[in-house]
């Protein structure tokens, strides 16, 4: 007798087959009873018609509560009223695990208390499935790149300074030195790339970011692409490129999870490349017109960014930023040093910023320049240096934040649901 999988079962129909999983519901009628089993790949219904089908583990078939543990037996049917085409007839049920008083039912609960029992909230439909399109985003991301010949490279995560703003950074005890949880594996994938041309990192983030809005994490997963011999067209073409890939294999793959967290693809499928383009002078424009009142030189929020997503089809990309608005190692604008070669990537329908890239300084003598602007100790930073003494070329890169993808895709509205365990201001448990 061979044991299969619910996502398999359709290929065993007319055969006698075990299955392995949780019960979501049981109900009865009559003599005849349905049990909706899930196993992780897939939800089947399992129905007990005969009489002398045999029930191991618990004395009545009203005690497979919700989230029991089963082995069923029986012989796979096709039925296309099923959301797989198959059904189960049941010879014997054996319980595993027995669940008893299962905490999260079928009703409305309250956040903080869904958070609270996070480990078993992932196992609701909802969550599962974006769980799953989560997962078709991180192969498609990996799929994407390695394919174009970038060399995946793991920077450090405990690091001696910062990639960013020093004020975002969690600091810990390095046997009685000082040390932080890295906020970018940026610095260190530049030195990579003049190793390896085409790299990037996937991996955990930290910033100490004391915020609590719906777009924030303190701890995140981030995907930063690096290139040398890169300017600043090339690099926003890779990103165009790299999200439009993205959103039309989640499109491909996973229609019945999008269906699942009833998601409006109409909203993702104009998602392919070119994405139209605004400088931040053009953005300051557009704002105005709008009712925003915003002058040259600050920064973009997120009602900003949500309005000028807004008055596009697909994400589009903000460019050339004023130069103190954005890090150190960035770029000027050889036409006008007052901007950087930066830009962001901003999401439709309110989900802001998902990516942020640029072209690097290559100059030495300027690199340090703005070290010293920004009161950077170019001993802590000397490593960063010697990469513009020895065999400088222009590069460029971006990262982009996993969780905020896969909040846009999903449309949540939230991205704790985007995480497994979500790390936010207030909530480190469990």
């Amino acid at each position: 007798m061979r044991k299969v999988s619910i996502n398999d079962s359709a290929a065993y129909v007319g055969q006698q087959v075990i299955i392995e999983g949780w019960v979501t519901h049981h109900r009865s009628s009559g003599k005849i009873h349905f049990i909706v089993v899930r196993d992780g790949t897939g939800v089947l219904q399992c129905v007990v018609k005969n009489p002398d089908a045999i029930l191991e583990g618990v004395e009545q078939w009203s005690e497979l509560n919700q989230e029991t543990a089963v082995e069923v037996m029986g012989v796979l049917h096709a039925d296309n009223r099923a959301p797989i085409g198959v059904e189960l007839e049941v010879e014997s049920v054996r319980v595993i695990g027995l669940s008893e008083n299962y905490p999260i039912a079928p009703k409305e609960h309250g956040v903080d208390f869904l958070l609270d029992h996070r480990h078993l909230w992932i196992r609701s439909p909802r969550q599962t499935a974006i769980l799953r399109i989560r997962a078709a985003i991180v192969h498609a991301i990996r799929e994407f790149l390695d394919d174009h010949g970038f060399i995946a490279a793991d920077p450090p995560v405990i690091t001696p300074a910062a990639a960013e703003g020093s004020t975002t950074l969690f600091s810990i005890d390095y046997f009685d030195e000082h040390a932080y949880l890295s906020q970018s594996g940026q610095l260190y994938l530049e030195a990579l790339a003049m190793a390896l041309g085409r790299v990037y990192s996937f991996g955990p983030t930290f910033r100490a970011e004391k915020s609590k809005t719906r777009r924030h994490l303190m701890e995140f997963w981030m995907v930063e692409p690096e290139m040398a011999f890169c300017d600043f067209e090339e690099n926003l073409a890779w990103q165009e490129q790299l999200v439009g890939y993205v959103v039309q294999y989640v499109l491909e793959t996973r229609k019945q999870e999008l269906r699942t967290i009833e998601r409006d693809t109409a909203r993702l499928e104009p998602v392919k490349p070119p994405f139209p383009r605004i400088t931040y002078d053009q953005a300051l424009e557009r704002l105005r017109g709008a009712g925003f009142d915003l002058e040259w030189g600050e920064d973009l929020g997120a009602p900003h960014e949500t309005a000028l997503a807004e008055m596009f089809d697909r994400p589009v990309f903000v460019t050339h930023y004023p130069t103190a608005l954005k890090a150190f190692y960035m770029q000027p604008d050889s036409n006008n040093p007052l901007v950087a070669l930066a830009a962001d990537l901003l999401a439709p329908e309110g989900y802001g910023e998902i990516i942020g890239g640029s072209q690097r300084i290559h100059d030495p003598d300027l690199l340090q320049e703005r070290m010293r602007r920004n009161h950077l100790d170019s001993d802590v930073y000397g490593w960063y240096i010697d990469l513009r003494r020895y065999g400088s070329v222009p590069h460029s890169g971006f990262g982009m934040g996993l969780e905020r993808v896969v909040a846009w895709i999903c449309g949540l509205d939230h991205v704790r649901e985007t995480i497994p365990f979500p790390r936010t201001l207030n909530r480190v448990w469990p």
